[in-house]
């Protein structure tokens, strides 16, 4: 029997998808929708100190789109910021919440001082949340903005939280030299675990303006371009970790998600694609995690979360040989001169109206990528 529950910080999931913060958990009903469609569990929009962070403008969302040769890469760019709610109105919400859902919740807090920390952690604890996420990393928060060492922030806030009895996860930034660095200060003061990642921070320019784009000011960017780098941190973090990690960022479907797992994670966060798809692509990623499952035999995720870790190469064990070329079917090829064009080493000619690969062909594969009509593939010498 294949089952995709797992245990997060010691709390049971039905399955790894966690709905993170944002707009679309903010409020009860829309947790309750999470919980339909299939979410293991949800992050409650963020509650923010900051009371002039509770009040987004509008418009507040832009789908930034470029892109090379045709293919377009996409970004949700945003500054939704806070939930509206104040103290007692999140946890008065949180509680309503928890009436009418069975998976487990998880608050967001937002804080900059030790009292509200500590006050609001107690709220949400008392308004029956499972656990807290640590949200020190908003990508246009008051931890970001103001250049906070977000490694003192962490242990701010974990020891502002610690007479809480339920876990506390830190949301960790992909905006420091070496997030291993906050991984550790997460475990070393106690925390329940870390996510990996919030969004980045971003900035777009109106040209006819000269101006920044939307409300005028930096934003968050996040979208399917961000995984490979939480593919590469939660890999090199899991092995010397004794805390689970939620991935997120950049996850579009199931394979995403296993992607994820297998470099370590124990769950996964979404957010960006149930913006932009709503809530039923919930189902569909558990569907797709599932399938995987089924045609690999394995019997649980536990069977495979971090497998992919010790595969990965040091830049000594690397096999640098040249062992491949490149090789043009010419009843495919158009003659279209992409892969004339893209080749550094001189190894695509033209003769007699033809394209041809020379003996100088290095095999970086870059032409096989490149070419829209499947007529070049890398042979072996």
């Amino acid at each position: 029997m294949i089952s995709l529950d797992v245990n997060y910080a010691g709390i049971r999931l039905k399955n790894p998808l966690i709905v993170s913060s944002a707009g679309i958990v903010g409020y009860a009903h829309q947790i309750k929708k999470a919980e339909d469609y299939g979410a293991g569990a949800v992050v409650m929009k963020s509650f923010f100190e900051e009371e002039i962070c509770r009040e987004a403008p509008t418009p507040r969302f832009k789908i930034l789109k470029r892109g090379y040769n045709g293919n377009s890469s996409s970004t949700l760019y945003s500054y939704e910021q806070a939930s509206e709610l104040g103290p007692e109105e999140y946890a008065e919400e949180l509680s309503k919440a928890k009436s009418l859902v069975k998976i487990p919740i998880f608050a967001s807090l937002n804080c900059v001082t030790p009292d509200m920390w500590n006050r609001m952690s107690h709220l949400v604890e008392e308004a029956g949340a499972d656990g807290i996420e640590l949200n020190v990393s908003c990508p246009h928060g008051v931890h970001i903005m103001e250049g906070r060492a977000l490694k003192d922030e962490i242990k701010k806030a974990l020891e502002a939280t610690q007479e809480v009895r339920i876990p506390r996860i830190v949301k960790l930034s992909p905006q420091t030299s070496d997030p291993m660095i906050e991984a550790n200060v997460v475990e070393e003061n106690n925390g329940s675990g870390i996510v990996m990642f919030n969004r980045f921070t971003g900035l777009d320019i109106d040209l006819e303006k000269e101006a920044p784009i939307l409300h005028g000011g930096y934003a968050g960017h996040g979208g399917a371009w961000a995984i490979y780098y939480v593919l590469r941190w939660i890999s090199t973090v899991y092995p010397h970790l004794h805390i689970p990690i939620a991935a997120s960022g950049g996850v579009t479907d199931g394979k995403d998600a296993i992607k994820c797992i297998l470099a370590g994670a124990t769950t996964v966060q979404i957010c960006t694609v149930v913006i932009l798809k709503g809530y039923e692509v919930i189902q569909k990623i558990n569907k797709e995690i599932f399938e995987f499952l089924d045609e690999k035999g394995y019997q649980s995720l536990d069977e495979i979360r971090g497998k992919v870790t010790g595969k990965i190469l040091s830049y000594k064990e690397v096999d640098r040989r040249r062992l491949y070329m490149a090789y043009i079917d010419q009843e495919k090829c158009n003659q279209c001169n992409i892969c004339y064009k893209a080749c550094y080493s001189g190894a695509i000619e033209k003769r007699d109206g033809r394209i041809y690969v020379n003996p100088n062909c290095v095999g970086c594969g870059l032409c096989a990528e490149l070419c829209p009509r499947r007529a070049i593939e890398l042979v072996g010498l």
